[in-house]
């Protein structure tokens, strides 16, 4: 038997924030409740094809979905485990369940482990399965390039209930441990080594020496206890959703083996459901679901329409119609019109039930759709849990065990990049599928329902129109390509934030790595800068914008141009040095295969000469894009940037390869910028005081006053910062003042390197994906001209397939370098995020600096140009060579103008590869894989002078 929480029994301490107040419920829930819900959940499950797998047996399946879920081992005692969800070749379906033991790392003082491992499983006796120690890469540990590994004592529960009492208890003396850590400073442990003699075992004998109930004092650090249990096992077993696997039973003694299958790529397909509803409403008010009605849900199940109207609303029957908006958007709608909305509630229901939908997709229906129907149908005794599993969760999301829950507008607002303004779905269905979706005024719509039906079902199903259809092309292959490498379930990899998701995949590359993950940053209060002032916020100076010009520029309508020839004096003298890297670096083609270099080079110059000569022009212009591919990715890997990377004086001088001569700290600049309050030190502390002195609010209604030290920190830190504000504005006349400073950071290029691995991996992939991409709309094209069908099908799946891969990739790439900013980030950093920035900005400075003495730039992003050249500058050259694979290629000359200075000034000649670990032996290079693209030319550009969006 298996008791399960209908899928909402989630160990997400870190994402969800209110993870301890769901486990608590869950722990008061009495066992009778709990089966009565597993039992429930199980029968639904079962009601939409999962049956769980009960004979021995081997199935092969493409995993869908997971939940996490408890179920009863052989003692009959309750244990933690996955729920896994399959759908096989034929479209069949299944689910397993994975027991796994939830786990997290403490530790402890030096030589104490035994100690404290004896003392925990005594005092922790039923609730601890099992305790043992576990050496980790740690990389705060100082002096760890050498090989040296922190031992952890890895304590490991039957179920996540149980991980999260142990760890309430533990949290609050490891917090305490901690403070005091920091409050012992160097004196304090050169006196206790004195006092023991100078013999340091004696010290580690008086710590371990300690009485049993002592020895949570030495428990000082505790790790990956926030993991959420379903990402847990993800990352400890490899089990990713979107994968094929084969699953092996082989009855409930033995743990099921879950296998992937890499060499099956292609994707079932699943039942798809995307519906919206139409609803009465008063004039000028919002829909009340508790006063109003459904008149219609319109709904699209694997692109056939159905729509079902309540005749007590709607005036007419609807016959069965078409909404096709464009060719390759077909609408057919069969249409059942009910006599009212208990039975239209009751016939969606039914229908459900009939097509068994594995994803059910919507458009803001977690805060429409679903309460809406969710409270219509309890107003006709009918209760939609028990009808088809869907219930509110924690987060106010809409989600069931049996059915993932795509709510659309989460994409469009994450992925889509349109606009604020444009979220809803009607300019989201403008934008993505280039069509005007069917509007009607809100107001309208209840005197149409009676007027004007047929219209009023026309627009009702234009929006399940659009929504299937939006869903089906952009966010499902997106969506599924993520979870390939996101260990989360489909509805989380829709909903959280993309740092989550860049979080998530750090942990897997962590894990297999052996090393510990750092426990999340934690806001540091009123924190003094060295010169004693309140440190309001602070933060770093990002990317360099600007717009240069605004106006229309064509290409076929003459610019003026005024040149600086020096500009073209210095482009000549490396016209040679410019080819060569383009031909080597760039296409990597040996430059004695290349047979008609000096021609080239010829040509090039005699049009600079021309340039040169005639400085002042009117031309017409070459209008170019030139930006940076994947600019900020390529700069954390040209110079071996990761937060654990960023490193001081403390840390350097406990390695043991800070040798003369090393060559392994890189230097480099950001600009920070901070905030402060211009009140000085001592004010602040006499502030403090006078604060102590006071009394505050009680706790509850009714109840004592508080001194200032009942408060928790951030209630004490919101009062020194409100009192400091009132007495800086009266003493000061201002709150703030904003100070700029630059700032070097040493980069250690030994560090180890998972993170920028990671990066690297994921940048390489997408190019793999891209190239696939390229090959299956060749062979795509290669099936519509041969007119089979069935090809036709499967390029078009494989091309969307590693579009959307590419994509995901794309996606992920992007955000590393945002990541690490992000507040409560386990690899948090901010020096490294100032020093992409800073490095970016200055390439892009450096860029506009030529470009404005050879053209115009109009325009600058963080990442690139927008440039007019003259219609005469050297342009793109053909290279023949003898080289098989490439016996032409295009340089273009602007790009490889500029990438030649990229490689002089942005080239890291101190990158250094680990390539001996067993003798500790390093390689260092010169790296710089920071290129320029180009984009263009374009025939018109249209730079507006207006600073908003809107206006003109």
């Amino acid at each position: 038997m298996v008791l399960q929480n209908s899928g909402r029994y989630r160990a997400d301490t870190g994402q969800g924030g209110d993870q301890d107040n769901q486990q608590d419920d869950a722990s008061s829930m009495s066992a009778v409740k709990r089966l009565e819900r597993s039992q429930f959940t199980d029968e639904m499950d079962a009601r939409f094809g999962f049956e769980r797998m009960k004979e021995p047996g081997e199935k092969t399946g493409w995993l869908i979905n997971m939940h996490p879920t408890e179920i009863l081992d052989d003692d009959k005692r309750m244990i933690s485990a996955v729920d896994y969800y399959f759908i096989q070749e034929d479209g069949s379906r299944f689910k397993v369940a994975l027991p796994f033991k939830p786990y997290f790392y403490i530790a402890t003082k030096k030589n104490c482990e035994r100690e404290v491992i004896s003392f925990l499983s005594k005092k922790f006796q039923g609730k601890v399965a099992k305790l043992e120690m576990t050496p980790k890469e740690d990389l705060d540990l100082p002096n760890h390039l050498v090989g040296l590994k922190r031992s952890y004592i890895k304590l490991s529960f039957n179920t996540v209930d149980d991980l999260i009492k142990v760890k309430r208890e533990i949290s609050p003396a490891v917090r305490k441990n901690r403070e005091r850590e920091k409050s012992n400073d160097a004196y304090t442990a050169m006196l206790s080594s004195a006092l023991a003699g100078g013999n340091v075992n004696a010290t580690e004998e008086a710590g371990s020496s300690k009485k049993m109930s002592d020895q949570m004092d030495n428990i000082v650090d505790m790790r990956e206890y926030d993991v959420p249990y379903h990402v847990r096992l993800s990352i400890d077993l490899k089990i990713h959703v979107a994968h094929w696997y084969n699953v092996r039973y082989r009855g409930s003694v033995y743990p099921p083996e879950i296998v992937r299958r890499d060499d099956l790529v292609e994707r079932p397909d699943p039942v798809v459901l995307a519906f919206d509803i139409e609803t009465t409403k008063l004039p000028l008010k919002f829909p009340d679901a508790e006063t109003d009605q459904i008149m219609m849900i319109s709904y699209m199940i694997d692109g056939q329409g159905y729509l079902i109207t309540n005749r007590e609303i709607v005036s007419e029957d609807i016959e069965d119609f078409e909404f096709t908006p464009k060719p390759e958007y077909e609408g057919p709608f069969t249409v059942f019109n009910e006599p009212d909305e208990a039975s239209l509630i009751q016939r969606w229901f039914e229908h459900v039930h009939e097509t068994r939908p594995n994803i059910f997709v919507t458009y803001n229906g977690d805060f429409f759709d679903w309460p809406f129907v969710e409270t219509r149908a309890a107003q006709h005794g009918l209760n939609m849990y028990q009808e088809i599993g869907f219930q509110k969760d924690s987060q106010g999301e809409y989600k069931a065990s049996q059915a993932i829950h795509m709510d659309c507008l989460r994409w469009v607002k994450r992925d889509s990049y349109l606009p604020v303004g444009s979220h809803n779905l009607k300019a989201a269905a403008k934008a993505k599928l280039s069509y005007d979706p069917v509007e009607l005024d809100p107001e309208e719509m209840c005197r149409m329902a009676t007027e004007e039906p047929q219209t009023l079902a026309t627009y009702s199903v234009s929006d399940a129109v659009a929504t299937y259809y939006l869903y089906m092309k952009y966010v499902h292959p997106f969506i599924f390509a993520l979870c390939t490498i996101i260990p989360m379930e489909p509805d989380e990899v829709l909903r959280k934030g993309s740092g989550t998701l860049c979080e998530a995949l750090l942990m897997v590359q962590a894990f297999h790595a052996n090393i510990v993950f750092p426990n999340k940053q934690e806001q540091v209060f009123n924190k003094l800068t060295d010169d004693g002032h309140v440190l309001d916020s602070e933060t770093y100076v990002g990317g360099h914008v600007e717009a240069l010009e605004s106006g229309v520029f064509r290409s076929d309508i003459p610019c003026r141009f005024k040149m600086n020839p020096a500009a073209f004096d210095f482009l000549l003298q490396r016209v040679e040095q410019t080819l060569r890297h383009a031909i080597e670096e760039e296409e990597k083609i040996p430059l004695e295969q290349v047979l008609n270099f000096n021609e080239v080079c010829e040509e090039i110059k005699k049009k600079l000469i021309s340039l040169k000569e005639v400085p002042n022009r009117i031309e017409c212009p070459l209008i170019y894009h030139l930006d940076v591919g994947a600019m900020y990715p390529n700069i954390i890997l040209t110079n071996r940037l990761q937060p654990s990377a960023m490193v001081n004086e403390a840390t350097c001088a406990a390695c043991d390869f800070n040798k003369p001569g090393a060559n392994c700290q890189r230097k480099m600049t950001w600009q920070w910028r901070g905030q402060i309050m211009p009140a000085g030190r001592s004010e602040f502390h006499r502030i403090q005081q006078q604060l102590e002195s006071e009394k505050f609010p009680p706790f509850f209604p009714n109840g004592p006053p508080r001194a200032f030290h009942e408060l928790n920190r951030e209630e004490q830190a919101r009062h020194e910062k409100k009192r400091l504000a009132d007495y800086c504005r009266r003493a000061y006349k201002k709150v703030h003042q904003t100070r700029l400073e630059e700032r070097v950071t040493t980069i250690c290029q030994r560090e180890n390197s998972f993170y920028v691995d990671t990066v690297r991996a994921f940048r390489d992939r997408r190019y793999d994906f891209k190239g696939l991409h390229k090959v299956w709309k060749k062979k795509l094209s290669n099936a519509q001209d041969s007119g089979d069908a069935a090809e036709v099908k499967r390029c078009k799946n494989m091309e969307i397939l590693y579009e959307s891969l590419q994509l995901a990739h794309k996606c992920i790439l992007n955000s590393f370098y945002g990541y690490v900013m992000r507040k409560g980030a386990r690899w948090y950093s901010m020096e490294m995020a100032g020093i992409v920035c800073y490095t970016g900005a200055h390439i892009i400075t450096q860029a506009r600096e030529l470009i404005e003495q050879i053209g115009r730039p109009l325009e600058l992003d963080t990442d690139g140009i927008w440039c007019v050249l003259p219609n005469t500058f050297p342009e793109n050259f053909v290279i023949k060579s003898s080289n098989e694979k490439k016996p032409k290629v295009t340089i273009s000359y602007p790009g490889a103008m500029l990438n030649i200075m990229v490689k002089e000034g942005f080239t890291n000649h101190q990158y250094q590869e680990l390539v001996d670990p067993a003798s500790l032996t390093y390689e260092t290079r010169a790296e710089n894989s920071i290129f320029f693209e180009v984009d263009g030319p374009y025939l018109a550009m249209i730079l507006p002078a207006s600073k908003e969006e809107g206006r003109s």
